[in-house]
């Protein structure tokens, strides 16, 4: 068992960041600072810090709320939150404390929890 963070971030599908999705740019900046995992989640809908109402339609996904899920130990969360801040990401996001770990037959063995 390790003791860490759950970090979210929210967005919605269309966001951009220069020439990358938020998605895509939080999944590239989780890479260079050696964080591997993440879960990303497409929401149904939402409803953003200025009231505005976010949801998947029929036609039209690209107002369609996203969420980026890690579960990380505080070192990790503080540089994976200290590179967006330098590049200048602008997301929301939550971080929750947590334990976490593998479960399993040869969990342990393949894959042992960070320290």
């Amino acid at each position: 068992m390790t003791k860490g963070y759950q970090l979210t971030f929210y967005t919605e599908k269309n966001r951009r960041h220069g020439h990358q999705s938020v998605v895509e740019c939080l999944l590239s900046i989780a890479k260079l600072v050696g964080i591997h995992g993440a879960t990303v989640l497409a929401a149904s809908e939402g409803v953003g810090h200025a009231g505005a109402r976010h949801a998947a339609r029929f036609f039209e996904l690209a107002d369609q709320p996203q969420l980026v899920i890690f579960a990380v130990t505080e070192g990790e969360a503080e540089a994976l939150l200290e590179a967006v801040r330098a590049g200048c990401l602008p997301v929301f996001y939550t971080r929750c404390p947590i334990e976490f770990g593998l479960i399993g037959e040869h969990g342990d063995a393949k894959h042992p929890a960070r320290r």
